[in-house]
C-alpha cells in the first residue's frame, strides 16, 4: 500500500491559545508537520480594531502559505470571526479553517437553556457571533460574558499563576450568578485553563470546547492522511519572547520545543 505524504499544517494565533487547537491536531493527525506562530508582539487582539485583525491575520497566513503550508488553521476565536473571509477571498485555491464560538453545541448540551459564552470583546460583538446565536439560539438564553484581561493572564500563567487563579475564582462567581448550566468557551486561551475552571464550578456546568471538532474537519480536508508512524515535525515561532512561547510549550503541551523568533512588522 502506497504511503501518503505527510501534510504541512500552519498554525497562528494572537498568543499561546491557539496550543489549545495544536494539541488536538497532533492528537488526531499524529504524522503532521505543524507551523505554529503565536502573535506576541501584539497579543491580545481582543480589543483591537477589525481591520487591523483582519490585515495581520492575512500577513502570518501570507508567510505561512510562503513556508509551504498546504492548509492555514486560524486558530483564534477573533482572528477568525474578523478575518476568515478576506483570507478565503485573498486565495480561493488555498484551505483555511478557524475556530469559532460552539453554540450550536452547547445550546443543544444545556438541559435549562442557559449557555453563557465567555469570549473577548472582539468576538462578543462580531457579526459571526450574532449569526451563530440566530442560527443555534433559539429556546435559550445566550448571555455574553466578556472575559477583558484572561488571556493575558493565561499567557503569563507558568511566571505569575496567582493572578490567573484571581481571575478564575471571579470568573466562577460570575457564571454562578448567570445560572449557567453550559458555558462556551470562546477564546482559544481557555481550553488551556479548562480543568481549573471546572474545580472551581463542580458538578453540573458543562463547558464547550471546539478544538476536537476543529481537528475533525483538519483531518476531513487533508485527506487520505499519512500511512507511516513517523512522527511530524512541531516547528514553533513568536513575534516577541520566543522563550515564554517556549515555556508555555513545555507547561500546556509538555513539549519541549526550540522557538524561533519572527520579527514580522505590523
Amino acid at each position: 500500500m502506497a504511503s501518503h505524504p505527510a501534510p504541512r499544517i500552519g498554525i497562528f494565533d494572537s498568543g499561546i491559545g491557539g496550543l489549545s487547537v495544536l494539541r488536538a491536531v497532533r492528537q488526531q493527525l499524529p504524522g503532521a508537520h505543524l507551523t505554529y506562530i503565536a502573535d506576541s508582539c501584539h497579543t491580545p487582539w481582543g480589543d483591537r480594531p477589525a481591520a487591523w485583525v483582519s490585515a495581520r491575520c492575512v500577513q502570518l497566513a501570507s508567510w505561512l502559505i510562503d513556508d509551504g503550508s498546504d492548509l492555514v488553521l486560524v486558530a483564534c476565536n477573533t482572528g477568525t470571526t474578523q478575518a476568515i473571509a478576506a483570507l478565503r477571498a485573498r486565495w480561493p485555491g488555498r484551505r483555511f479553517v478557524g475556530v469559532e464560538p460552539g453554540i450550536k453545541p452547547a445550546v443543544a448540551a444545556s438541559p435549562g437553556g442557559r449557555v453563557v459564552v465567555m469570549a473577548t470583546t472582539g468576538t462578543l460583538r462580531s457579526a459571526r457571533l450574532r449569526q451563530l446565536v440566530a442560527a443555534h439560539g433559539a429556546g435559550a438564553a445566550v448571555l455574553p460574558l466578556p472575559c477583558p484581561g484572561l488571556a493575558e493572564a493565561i499567557e503569563a500563567a507558568v511566571d505569575d499563576p496567582a493572578s490567573l487563579a484571581a481571575q478564575l475564582d471571579t470568573i466562577a462567581e460570575t457564571l454562578r450568578r448567570l445560572q449557567a448550566d453550559t458555558v462556551v468557551l470562546g477564546c482559544t486561551h481557555y481550553p488551556l485553563v479548562a480543568d481549573a475552571l471546572r474545580r472551581r464550578l463542580g458538578a453540573g456546568i458543562t463547558l464547550v470546547d471546539t478544538a476536537d471538532a476543529v481537528a475533525r474537519r483538519v483531518v476531513s480536508l487533508l485527506a487520505p492522511v499519512p500511512t507511516t508512524g513517523t512522527a511530524g515535525a512541531l516547528h514553533l515561532f513568536s513575534t516577541a519572547r520566543p522563550d515564554g512561547l517556549q515555556r508555555a510549550a513545555l507547561h500546556w503541551l509538555g513539549s519541549r520545543v526550540v522557538v524561533g523568533m519572527l520579527p514580522l512588522p505590523g
